[in-house]
């Protein structure tokens, strides 16, 4: 068993975090074009009725049903389209010929389907009897005026603004961006396209960052690589405080004599905790700033990418206002192969979620685990999530998987 003391649960810490958060205050008033990806202000509440009218549901002839007589021939007053209804007075005994989403003419109460009329010398025969209501789609039957359609802290996708379209309604309030200042740090880091030098490496950390919160729609204020000195780090901790809501670091969070990021955490703000008992991911930093809430990643590629994951992603979900900012549910599936691990800490390892030849759920490891074998995220397409008490798992043991949301993966 590994050495766990002072180590916080990946749930206390989660816990801690957003107890403390309280979503951004700001709105803005933007066109539908522009709200993909925002997160609902006020309640959107329709303003109209959805159909605004009672129309048809299908091509066909529109008819009171009081007419219909075995072998009546009805004739055919006139037609009516979408967006051109027929307003014309027709006689008892007759029909109306009517397309998809045509008004339903005054008087009817029922359409037959085109497929069950027959063409006769002075109009039309019906091969089938009707009930009032058939095929007929009535006024506000999809959506009542008045209606509250969504919520504050709703994230608008497509299908919800098409919706909100839809009603007429050509803009929406929704908060403001959160803003999150990033960092590394670290006087290994060199930006792509530049050669390495010996004991060098490349920042990949702040890239993926950048990127996934940029798919997660915040406005991202990059402050680059910050050299390995006190100096350097208080103006990189001051100027990232007063311009962000949050500022995120990668790198600097370990117990190493150069790494600096506690000591100006305490010296300009206060620490929430430091360390989880988690894996990868066990150097992980939560606190305050004077304007801004401060998230220490680990330096280790996959460390990161776990803990801005499992831990970053709910805490800016919440501050940006979102209601619902739940990670997919886990799944309960059989392991194909054996999965080292030593119990202490919670585990997150890689793994790849199939079918198998009985078409059963499965999952099997993506490989070695380490914290710097960053492709067992492209191969992967879930989080194996092994119990913290949980040692070495043996094949078809049960286990419990986390599918990926989006944000990583191949």
């Amino acid at each position: 068993m590994e050495h766990t003391a002072g180590l916080i649960p990946l749930e206390t810490a989660l816990e801690t975090m957003l107890s403390r958060i309280s979503p951004v205050t700001g709105t803005e008033r933007l066109a539908l074009l522009q709200a993909a990806g925002r997160i609902t202000a006020t309640p959107i509440i329709s303003p109209i009725d959805v159909p605004g009218f009672d129309n048809s549901a299908m091509d066909g002839y529109a008819l009171r049903v009081a007419d219909l007589k075995p072998g009546a021939v009805f004739p055919v007053a006139g037609k009516a389209f979408a967006g051109q209804p027929f307003n014309q007075p027709w006689p008892a005994g007759s029909c109306v010929r009517i397309m998809t989403g045509a008004p339903i003419p005054a008087g009817a109460d029922a359409v037959i389907m085109q497929e069950e009329a027959e063409t006769v010398e002075g109009g039309v025969r019906f091969h089938t009897e009707a009930q009032k209501g058939q095929n007929i789609r009535l006024r506000g039957e999809d959506i009542q005026r008045s209606t509250q359609l969504f919520a504050p802290g709703i994230k608008l996708k497509a299908s919800s603004l098409a919706l909100i379209a839809s009603l007429g309604i050509a803009h929406v309030e929704v908060y403001r961006k959160v803003r999150v200042a990033i960092f590394s740090t670290g006087d290994e880091l060199v930006p792509g396209g530049q050669p390495l030098a010996e004991g060098q490496i490349y920042d990949t950390n702040r890239l993926a960052v950048h990127i996934m919160l940029e798919q997660l729609g915040f406005e991202v204020i990059d402050l680059g690589i910050i050299a390995d000195n006190e100096a350097a780090l208080r103006e990189a901790f001051l100027q990232a405080d007063q311009q962000a809501d949050v500022v995120l670091s990668s790198g600097g969070v370990s117990v190493g004599e150069a790494d600096y990021t506690r000591q100006m955490l305490e010296e300009l703000g206060e620490v929430g905790f430091w360390k989880l008992a988690i894996k990868p991911g066990k150097p992980f930093a939560f606190g305050r700033l004077q304007n801004s809430w401060f998230c220490g990643l680990p330096g280790n590629p996959v460390s990161a990418a776990v803990t801005f994951y499992q831990l970053v992603q709910p805490l800016l979900a919440k501050l940006s206002g979102q209601a619902n900012s739940a990670l997919p549910a886990r799944l309960r599936v059989r392991s194909a192969g054996a999965l080292k691990k030593a119990s202490g800490r919670l585990d997150f390892q890689r793994g790849i979620l199939k079918h198998n030849a009985d078409g059963e759920l499965t999952v099997v490891s993506t490989g070695h685990q380490g914290s710097h074998v960053f492709s067992s995220f492209i191969e992967g397409n879930c989080f194996i999530v092994l119990e913290r008490e949980r040692g070495q798992v043996e094949a078809g043991e049960w286990v419990e998987v986390e599918p990926f949301n989006g944000l990583l993966g191949g």
